[in-house]
């Protein structure tokens, strides 16, 4: 039989013959790679490079990162992948919550008489009631205390009652391991003063907790109280007398994401799902928080939303995800500068104080940690050049080496730093 001989491709070819290989072995272990203008290759090497953890499988790893200015991809990698988002499960909630209460909002508390008053005696039950201020202190309640004083009345002949109706009674969410309540955050109620917290220990029933700390109130102000202490709904035909507002709401997303504080995201996550559905429940938030994200247009596809801190070990996010939050919050004139602003600074504030300390990174990197057994994460913007997301995911039996996965991930988002603008030399 006759065999035609082969000819070598020319150079231009074998060229063209290799890039396609590679591409071709990067989709076969689901990579995938895009860039922007002038900043192929190095960078893209440089990023690779700075991704590569001693015993972090590939296929754990989900990584984007996308040019503000223009819009392109820059550096992909299993960018839709959904996995442990960790912490990075704050954005979205951030984002729902300054788009639907307003950055301005704030939560109340209510003091609030079921009887009627005769002379400077209340005769009647005085209700505490709650809607989720999780930045409840004792001076405040004993401020409370104070406004009642102050009005003339001296003596209560019912009982002081915590009213926490407005969610509901579960304390933890779901997906949560039993370990974590009260230690990685206070049990979740409408009605938490002090974060639960009494003397060096968190109690258990924080609406009792609290109604017990205003009857001391009251008690140290010269107001006699001749009932005791429980927990309730105040009817309908109560009368308000005295009012506390928490922190404006620009303030408690900045505090929940630069300090990455759970409880204050699951305290928002269920007053979403109360103004919006009626329901203080952690699935009425869950459903709010969705809605939001698919009126934005923010892709949803293999994302599960389960709690607001990230502790569930159900939860699922994509780098996709992530990355076009940022770029939602950061287009919008009324939410950027409170969710930029609610974002860690590198080697300055939260929970990057002690991160890019050295590095070029410092202060120039806003972002969101994310940290648990299975996960380490990092998201936010470079500059005002960049969005990025990287996710990291271990294993039951092999949990990530954080020490690792936040040095790459610090490598990484420096990278960026010195990476030129898409398009220019």
């Amino acid at each position: 039989m006759h065999l035609r001989r082969i000819r070598r491709p020319t150079r231009p070819a074998r060229r063209l013959l290799i890039a396609l290989c590679v591409a071709a072995l990067g989709l076969a272990y689901g990579v995938e790679t895009s860039l922007a203008g002038s900043e192929a290759p190095g960078l893209s090497k440089q990023l690779s490079d700075a991704l590569a953890v001693a015993g972090l499988d590939p296929a754990n790893l989900s990584a984007l990162v996308v040019d503000l200015n223009t819009g392109s991809t820059v550096f992909a990698s299993n960018s839709t992948l959904p996995l442990v988002p960790a912490s990075i499960e704050k954005l979205p909630i951030a984002l729902a919550a300054l788009a639907v209460l307003g950055p301005d909002f704030r939560s109340r508390t209510l003091v609030l008489g079921s009887g009627m008053r005769r002379g400077a005696v209340w005769d009647g039950d005085v209700y505490l009631k709650g809607y989720g201020d999780p930045a409840l202190p004792k001076r405040d309640v004993r401020r409370l205390a104070r406004v009642l004083h102050s009005r003339g009345i001296v003596q209560v002949t019912g009982a002081i009652i915590a009213d926490e109706s407005y969610f509901d009674s579960v304390r933890t969410a779901p997906g949560w391991k039993p370990s974590f309540f009260k230690v990685y955050s206070p049990p979740i109620s409408a009605l938490v003063v002090n974060r639960a917290r009494k003397q060096k220990s968190v109690v258990d029933d924080p609406a009792l907790a609290a109604a017990t700390a205003f009857r001391n109130a009251l008690r140290k102000r010269g107001v006699t109280v001749d009932g005791g202490v429980g927990t309730g709904t105040a009817p309908a035909n109560t009368i308000r007398l005295a009012r506390d507002s928490s922190p404006r709401l620009t303030r408690l997303v900045g505090w929940m994401n630069t300090r990455s504080d759970n409880f204050i995201a699951e305290m928002l996550l269920k007053t979403l799902g109360a103004r919006v559905a009626g329901m203080g429940t952690t699935s009425a938030g869950v459903a709010v928080v969705q809605s939001v994200l698919a009126a934005r247009g923010i892709p949803l596809a293999g994302v599960s939303i389960v709690d607001g801190s990230g502790l569930s070990q159900w939860n699922r996010l994509t780098a996709t995800t992530t990355v076009a939050i940022l770029r939602a919050a950061r287009s919008d004139p009324g939410l950027s500068e409170p969710f930029i602003g609610s974002l860690a600074l590198a080697g300055s504030s939260g929970t990057l104080a002690r991160r890019f300390v050295d590095s070029p990174g410092r202060g120039r990197i806003r972002a969101k940690t994310g940290t648990t057994a299975l996960s380490s994460a990092l998201a936010g913007f470079v500059d005002d050049r960049y969005a990025f997301a990287i996710f990291m995911n271990g294993s039951h039996d092999s949990p990530v080496n954080h020490w690792l996965a936040r040095a790459a991930q610090d490598r990484f988002a420096t990278a960026l730093i010195g990476a030129p603008l898409a398009g220019l030399p």
